[in-house]
């Protein structure tokens, strides 16, 4: 079977950067896979796979997310009622707690129980960016994760406040311990940036493709 992923552009996001590390993912393993960027929720209605990326602030992603008619009950069928594996990519991943605290207080999708609060490190640079570690604290998901080399890209002055220790997959520390992964059932995110990690970011990818 032919595998669609669907990378959501609803205006924010490192887009094409994420169709690209998708695209080798497939083309080196030779996969019956199509991977288009779209903001058309038809789209997902056809996808096996979904992708949320992200960039800049809470706010603007949400309101981005809703100014698109459609699209938010397209992403709720399909990754909620149909279990399409979906994964939140930074800012994509914050969209999914409940409220978000930058700039006001905003409602998110509300799919794994939370909040997006600011990194309140002391003698630590904001933005946290850079490479950091990963320690996987749960791999009992279908989405796997080797234990070792995990270093992944990051960039964000905000993290998800994870209330329910069971969605939590991995932990990383910046002054302070943060969720890193998430997941619920066929939901994940990742605070770091699969496109910008390097190999151990297309192995991400790659797991992803095979749910």
């Amino acid at each position: 079977m032919k595998k669609k992923v669907v990378i959501v552009d609803y205006g924010l996001g490192n887009i094409v950067s994420a169709q690209q590390s998708f695209l080798r993912v497939v083309r080196k393993k030779n996969l019956k896979t199509e991977v288009v960027i779209s903001n058309k929720p038809k789209d997902i209605f056809s996808s096996t796979h979904i992708v949320l990326p992200g960039q800049g602030a809470f706010a603007s992603c949400i309101n981005g997310l809703k100014s698109i008619n459609g699209m938010i009950d397209a992403l709720e069928d399909s990754v909620l009622k149909k279990k399409i594996p979906f994964l939140g990519i930074c800012v994509g991943m914050q969209l999914l707690a409940n409220k978000g605290f930058e700039n006001g207080v905003h409602n998110g999708l509300g799919w794994i129980e939370g909040s997006t609060k600011r990194l309140e490190v002391k003698n630590l640079k904001l933005p946290h960016m850079g490479w950091n570690n990963i320690k996987i604290t749960n791999n009992s998901f279908k989405l796997k994760f080797s234990k070792e080399n995990l270093d992944f890209y990051f960039v964000h002055s905000y993290f998800f406040d994870c209330f329910n220790k069971k969605n939590i997959i991995g932990i990383t520390n910046y002054g302070l311990d943060f969720p890193s992964i998430i997941g619920k059932e066929n939901i994940y995110g990742v605070q770091f940036h699969p496109e910008k990690s390097s190999g151990q970011g297309l192995e991400l990818i790659d797991n992803f493709l095979s749910l």
